[in-house]
Parts: C-alpha cells; sequence; structure tokens
C-alpha cells in the first residue's frame, strides 16, 4: 500500500531510534482516523505521520477543521518535493523531523515566590510533536502575505528542515530553544 497513491511506505527508515517508536509509517487506505485515538492518552502516535501533518496543518485560522484542504496541500507538496528532490517524499518528511526536533528544552519551576528557568530532556512523542509544529508553522509564516503558495512554503520548510538548514523557521526555532535550554542548565 502506499501514501497518496504514489508513495512506497516500506522503504522508509526513520534514523532516530528514540523517535522511530513514535513515528508511524506503517501504510493507511484512508488518511482520516476520525479521531478515533483521541480518548486514549498517548495513542496519537499510532497515527500515520502524514495524517498528524495533515492535522497540524488545520491548525491555522483559514484552514481551521477543513481537513480536505489541508490533505490537498500536503499532497500537492509531497508532488513538488519529489520533483525536486527525486526522492521519497515520506523519508523527506521523516528526516525533517527528526532534524527539527529539539532534544533539549524549557520548563519554569517556581521557589518560593521567583520562577528559575530549568532544561530539561522532552520525551520523544513531544519532540514529535515541537517538530511538526515547527515545520507547519514555518509554511504558515512564509507564505502569510507573500505570492508564495503555502503548498510551495510547505515543501520549502520539510526540504530546508531536512537538509539542515539553518535559515530554515523550523531549524532555527530548534536551535533558539536549545541555546536558552543550554544557559539554564
Amino acid at each position: 500500500m502506499k501514501i497518496f497513491g504514489e508513495w512506497d511506505v516500506s522503504e522508509v527508515a526513520v534514523k532516530d531510534m528514540g523517535m522511530a517508536k513514535y513515528m508511524n509509517t506503517k501504510p493507511v487506505a484512508v488518511l482520516h482516523s476520525g479521531g478515533r485515538h483521541a480518548r486514549q492518552q498517548f495513542n496519537k502516535s499510532n497515527l500515520s505521520i502524514v495524517e498528524r501533518l495533515i492535522n497540524r496543518m488545520m491548525r491555522c485560522e483559514e484552514n481551521n477543521g477543513k481537513k480536505m484542504l489541508a490533505h490537498r496541500i500536503v499532497k500537492e507538496s509531497f508532488e513538488v518535493i519529489h520533483e525536486r528532490m527525486k526522492e521519497n517524499p515520506l523519508q523527506i518528511l521523516v528526516d525533517a523531523i527528526v532534524n527539527a526536533a529539539p532534544r533539549e528544552a524549557v520548563v519554569r519551576l517556581k521557589y518560593g515566590g521567583i520562577s528559575v528557568p530549568r532544561s530539561v530532556d522532552p520525551s520523544p512523542q513531544r519532540r514529535v510533536d515541537m517538530a511538526l509544529r515547527f515545520i507547519t508553522e514555518g509554511a504558515y509564516n512564509s507564505a502569510f502575505k507573500s505570492k508564495r503558495s503555502i503548498v510551495d512554503a510547505l515543501a520549502d520548510e520539510i526540504i530546508a528542515a531536512a537538509r539542515y538548514d539553518v535559515k530554515s523557521y523550523s531549524i532555527s526555532k530548534k536551535e533558539g530553544l536549545e541555546r536558552v535550554a543550554k544557559a539554564a542548565r
């Protein structure tokens, strides 16, 4: 079975073994679970990583709740990625998520009346969530009030994150977060 009927899922490999359990790359017939996994706490890792990207694309004002529009955006951006890179776009997406996932984060602890920043290691589930958020935010920010379409912006963001390009929004957010966490050690 193939994603969007075009790209083979069996050849996709996750390079970060800690995150491999939380990025589902198994083939699915339809990328619409209907919230089936929402009741159980950590069941969102059972969703396909492509469906999770589609769901993240719906978190904007103009796409709020429009799953078919988000599905079309992701499908067309996968086609653009395939044209530019001549590789499986699902593998590029997985590499982008691994590269954009922060290894350290900051929490605020209260001691008496003051709050102190503290560096922590986020769980792999949270790392995947943050990477998807950074990628979609970067795509929306680059397409907002510009002539670029959201399809091209998403494709550019995924390609830049997969290449670990520092000019990418997701990689710069990740490195900024890790820099703040390093200062809070």
